[in-house]
């Protein structure tokens, strides 16, 4: 998928959210209702490491790991909702 493909999706579906706010909204769920490490989750957004030293020895890719946790995603993201709540976006600035 490319980079703008969000992007556009939400252009043509006229909402008030950001493309940020979908990767925050998996940060928070993923931070508050899942017991997957730090590392994975940030692992999985594509964040960088800060520190150098540890960059330098982090060789893999916690594939199978961050699989996992796009599963969980999905199915959390996909279920329907029973409560009336609403998975939480957070709206544009």
């Amino acid at each position: 998928m490319s980079n703008m493909a969000m992007l556009n999706l939400l252009k043509r579906m006229s909402v008030a959210v950001t493309v940020h706010g979908f990767r925050s909204t998996f940060r928070d769920w993923a931070a508050e209702r899942t017991p997957f490490p730090h590392d994975v989750c940030e692992m999985a957004l594509a964040h960088t490491i800060p520190n150098s030293a540890e960059a330098a020895y982090r060789r893999g890719d916690l594939f199978e790991k961050r699989r996992k946790l796009m599963d969980a995603w999905a199915a959390f993201a996909s279920a329907p909702r029973t409560d009336g709540a609403v998975i939480p976006l957070k709206a544009a600035a």
